[in-house]
């Protein structure tokens, strides 16, 4: 199998970018990372007409305040996408997008053991969610901690329109400047914001400052490229291909997808000097496992990832790469075909890492 890997420095090797990208970016390449577990499940024999669907869900709502500016969207191929200037993000925030990031919610719960968070949380007064999506999210930590004040921001309007007192949403870019007062925030949590970010480190940095003494920070990604439970993926198999695509789109945007690989180098560059925690799961795609969980996870993951993937790739496939619509809808097809192969044993890494803002000396004596 050839490994998917990150372009060098030089021209795109995969197709012209649309001249609003040609401008400079900062740059994060990235070396590729060896991964290689054993066989994660064991395989259920399953095929395409036996494969389980599944039922729309219904979701609670949230109120939110917006400028109306925020609200006009652009609109690329039928699909609408985020309009606050001077923020980059890949994927379009209409109902489509939408049911995809709940599904998502969904699967990592599950994969989690319905955990929102594996940081030792004690009591957190003061939360907030950085590129919060629908906010289900902070809905559902809202509802686990009613003592505690939620906030979720975001660049789109895409929250439902009542809230839980202890839940709020806000329009914001978390690239710029933050206005959060220094020492805020007990807890403060990012899920799925790869490919979106251009300086991790800044970023971090700015979490920082916002947490209060003590306060914990917690991040989950997937992290690319697609694995395969036994074995290898077949050869040129279109998962190496959409991997090729993201780390091209992350090297002329200057929003890696390699996240994982640096969190712990770019947390400690920002400041971060308490231990530095991991965890991995793997999401199969698609209901090949034989366990009864993994097997839904897997589901799920098929079924988002159906969702999901038009949207992101017409913006990354088109706006970035500059492809045409039939390349774009042929890619498409070959991705839709491996991701129903029941044949094909695949999953995704699921990463999260979490740490501590440190006490100074005199708060470590008042702790003691």
């Amino acid at each position: 199998m050839t490994t998917a890997t990150e372009p060098e420095a030089g021209p795109s090797t995969l197709a012209p970018v649309s001249e609003h990208l040609q401008e400079p970016f900062q740059q994060h390449i990235i070396p590729v990372e060896n991964f290689n577990d054993g066989p994660m499940f064991e395989v259920d024999n399953i095929d395409e007409k036996s494969d389980p669907g599944f039922e729309d869900g219904d979701y609670r709502s949230v109120t939110v305040s917006l400028n109306r500016t925020i609200r006009e969207y652009r609109h690329i191929n039928g699909r609408s996408y985020h309009n606050y200037d001077g923020a980059y993000y890949w994927a379009p925030n209409d109902d489509t997008q939408n049911d995809h990031l709940d599904m998502v919610h969904h699967m990592m719960c599950l994969a989690y053991d319905n955990q929102l968070f594996l940081a030792p949380l004690k009591n957190p007064q003061r939360v907030l969610d950085v590129g919060c999506g629908t906010g289900i999210w902070c809905l559902d930590f809202a509802e686990q901690f009613p003592g505690a004040q939620v906030i979720g921001t975001d660049i789109s309007p895409i929250q439902p329109r009542w809230v839980s007192p202890n839940c709020k949403f806000e329009i914001d870019n978390c690239e710029l400047e933050w206005t959060f007062a220094e020492n805020e925030f007990d807890y403060i949590h990012i899920s799925s914001l790869i490919g979106s970010i251009q300086d991790w480190p800044k970023l971090y940095k700015e979490i920082l400052r916002a947490l209060k003494p003590g306060g914990w920070f917690e991040q989950r990604e997937f992290a690319l490229p697609v694995r395969a439970n036994e074995g290898a993926l077949p050869e040129d198999c279109v998962y190496d291909e959409w991997a090729r695509i993201l780390y091209e789109t992350g090297y002329l945007t200057g929003c890696t997808w390699r996240v994982t690989e640096h969190w712990k180098e770019w947390l400690r560059e920002a400041g971060f000097t308490e231990k530095i925690h991991t965890h991995q799961v793997k999401i199969p795609i698609g209901g090949w496992p034989k366990d009864k969980i993994q097997k839904e996870i897997g589901l799920f993951n098929r079924l988002s990832i159906e969702t999901g993937l038009e949207g992101a790739a017409i913006y990354i496939c088109k706006m970035v790469l500059g492809w045409h619509d039939v390349e774009i809808q042929l890619f498409l097809e070959r991705m839709r075909a491996v991701v129903k192969n029941p044949k094909i044993h695949a999953y995704f890494p699921l990463k999260s890492v979490w740490t501590q803002k440190p006490f100074t000396w005199v708060e470590r004596q008042l702790c003691v």
